[in-house]
């Protein structure tokens, strides 16, 4: 499939782009990525991977829309994201708001 990415045009295969893919370890996702495989790897690493180019001359959308096309599943992690804090059980939560003993002599 003819995909344009960094306006040159590319064409991509799904068996293309997961052989490629192949070997590379996956950085941390701050935003946009792409699932090959079984494993999330970031919009712009795909990119930089499958095209040899540097990501500075592309968008993450050109990439999610190109591996949209050719089959791929994409998503966005929201920035907001948090991993919620375990629940601490009464006794924690009133050690905590009691504060450490002072001491005097």
């Amino acid at each position: 499939m003819r995909c344009v990415i960094a306006r040159f045009p590319f064409d991509l295969t799904k068996n293309g782009v997961l052989e490629s893919m192949k070997g590379v370890k996956p950085e941390e996702i701050t935003a946009e990525f792409v699932i090959v495989g079984r494993r999330h790897y970031p919009a712009k690493q795909v990119g930089q991977v499958v095209t040899r180019q540097d990501r500075r001359d592309f968008s993450a959308a050109e990439v999610v829309r190109a591996m949209t096309q050719l089959g791929f599943t994409c998503g966005t992690r929201a920035e907001t994201e948090a991993v919620p804090a375990p629940a601490a059980d009464p006794y924690q939560q009133a050690s905590a708001a009691l504060g450490t003993p002072q001491w005097s002599e």
